[in-house]
């Protein structure tokens, strides 16, 4: 193609509601333009990206056995009612009434859908195992948009379902998409990480997450570097780190003290002169509408993710002001368990073994030393916290990492959650009806693009990856009016062209410098520049990412790209 006739609306500055360095290269390379917050039209270079993008997914998708459908975005309400999503969605499902009143949906993702043509189409084992796919547009109505492409309210997702007779084929299938989607990010030139996860409102027994660590992610990663442990945060465990002090010893008796003012764990161990650590946090939760009582270090957070999947209760609230004072007598600040017997008390692992610690007296502005648990209260030991930087990793004690990162894949067992709920039914090899076990497992198109350019930018652009770069390579002439580079780059570029290579042609009226930044802006990997060399029978071939340069004869030009590429 040819750069003047192409519609590539480059910025020469950064647009101030532009934060992360993907939203800002999209923006001043012409890929993208915001209608409204978290919707984007995707211009010609960014559709070019995406398309790529989308080829190499259905490549090893089909690869897989997986076959292509497309379904419809607009659903009707009943079958994410039979799912039970239509309630668990909450807020973040688009929601709107037809003509007729009938309540429909924009959906998200298509566990539901997927298992209605299941049901009215599948009948016998012999018709199992089966993976089906899609890319198409979902939606999400997210209350904060933002990072450009990362957080939006429509976006593009490569979604598949499978379903199998026995876990065994679960298991399998799991494994085919697990690999098929190291090898579509491995095609995409990411760096990425596989981490355990947290299955959430998809439910399931398993899930793992493709992560890429990037600022501009909103999503917490534990990893090991000793053993290769990884975990999101939601999911992770480990052993917390030492507590700053030694506990004191001996079977001491809890006693009041006077605390005027101090409510926070901070302001008590300024107080005491112990460090936090020697604190128990209380929290006061509403799950399944009875009130939890929730201990843990005070240095250390609770985990909402392993909190819920305790208590069976993934909506639960924190207690409201009054509530705490009509169940503990004393407002947040002062709570503590000891003396509790109205509700279920649950305490972190890392209490365990601890003696002689801090906690709340249930009375305003006084606290209680020498509490210890098994003694002075009873709980039930539970993994509730979140982990932290530093924890011994659980599997060889090495230290912990905790690395921001941007979800760019996400795989689950489904296990009967659907199949089960929405009546889908298959006969065995006895003639015995049974419910097929499923799996869902998706890819961020977008975030596959915005990822690359996390990773690989510098202050004059996007570096992309061959592979999904618009264009792998822009020859340039440096003067349009010199009749010999304008053939010879002609020439060159019908070269590339013929070997397969996605070539542009900088054929504008611009002076060379500004051909060079526009290149670089854009994410070209190769440049290919026809000079004042050409008299040697030469030009200059530049690699994006590293700006090295080599001299290649005129011949030669497009087979030297093809060899990089290679």
């Amino acid at each position: 193609m040819r750069w003047s006739r192409l519609f590539i609306p480059t910025l020469r500055e950064i647009p101030a509601e532009a934060e992360v360095p993907s939203h800002q290269w999209l923006l001043r390379a012409g890929y993208v333009r915001q209608l409204s917050a978290g919707i984007y039209s995707y211009l010609f270079l960014a559709q070019r990206s995406l398309l790529k993008i989308q080829q190499i997914v259905r490549q090893e998708m089909n690869a897989i056995g997986g076959q292509e459908m497309y379904l419809p975005a607009l659903n009707p309400a009943e079958v994410w009612q039979e799912s039970g999503r239509w309630d668990v969605m909450g807020d973040n499902l688009f929601r709107l009434k037809d003509r007729f009143g009938r309540d429909l949906c924009l959906a998200m993702t298509h566990e539901e859908v997927m298992t209605t043509i299941a049901r009215g189409e599948l009948r016998s084992y012999k018709q199992l195992p089966q993976i089906w796919y899609q890319i198409q547009t979902k939606f999400r109505d997210e209350p904060r948009p933002k990072s450009g492409l990362l957080r939006v309210r429509q976006f593009l997702m490569k979604d598949s379902y499978t379903f199998d007779m026995d876990q065994a084929g679960l298991d399998t299938a799991y494994d085919k998409h697990y690999q098929a989607y190291c090898r579509i990010f491995e095609r995409c030139g990411l760096q990425y990480t596989v981490v355990e996860a947290h299955s959430g409102a998809m439910g399931g027994s398993q899930s793992h997450e493709f992560m890429v660590a990037s600022d501009a992610g909103e999503d917490f990663v534990a990893i090991c570097k000793s053993c290769g442990y990884s975990a999101n945060l939601e999911k992770a465990t480990a052993v917390p780190s030492e507590p700053g002090s030694r506990d004191p010893e001996g079977d001491l008796t809890p006693e009041e003290f006077h605390t005027p003012g101090r409510k926070t764990i901070a302001e008590v161990a300024q107080f005491t002169g112990l460090p936090e650590t020697s604190q128990m946090k209380s929290l006061v939760l509403v799950a399944g509408g009875k009130p939890v009582l929730a201990m843990l270090r005070g240095d250390h957070q609770l985990s909402e993710t392993k909190f819920a999947a305790r208590v069976g209760d993934a909506a639960f609230r924190q207690a409201q002001a009054d509530e705490i004072r009509e169940w503990f007598g004393a407002e947040a600040g002062s709570l503590g368990p000891v003396g509790v017997a109205n509700m279920t008390i649950l305490a972190d692992q890392a209490l365990a073994g601890r003696r002689n610690m801090i906690a709340g007296a249930n009375r305003n502005d006084y606290h209680l030393r020498h509490v210890t648990l098994g003694e002075d209260f009873q709980a039930e030991i539970c993994d509730l916290r979140q982990v932290a930087a530093g924890d011994a990793c659980g599997q060889c004690g090495a230290p912990l990492e905790v690395v921001k990162t941007v979800e760019i894949g996400h795989i689950f067992k489904l296990g009967y959650k659907y199949s089960e709920a929405m009546g889908l039914r298959v006969l065995n090899a006895e003639g015995k009806e049974v419910t097929p076990i499923m799996g869902s497992y998706g890819i961020g198109i977008e975030r596959i693009l915005c990822c690359a350019i996390e990773l690989f930018h510098d202050k004059d652009g996007m570096m992309l990856p061959g592979a999904i770069a618009p264009f792998l390579v822009v020859v340039t002439p440096a003067n349009n009016g010199d009749p010999a580079q304008k053939e010879a780059a002609e020439r060159i570029y019908s070269e590339c062209l013929a070997l397969g290579l996605d070539a542009l042609l900088d054929d504008r009226d611009e002076r060379l410098g500004v051909k060079f930044k526009d290149a670089d802006l854009i994410g070209v990997p190769f440049r290919i520049t026809v000079g004042k060399k050409l008299a040697g029978g030469m030009v200059e071939l530049t690699e994006r990412r590293t700006k090295a340069s080599t001299d290649v004869a005129v011949a030669d030009a497009a087979r030297a790209v093809a060899a990089r590429v290679a």
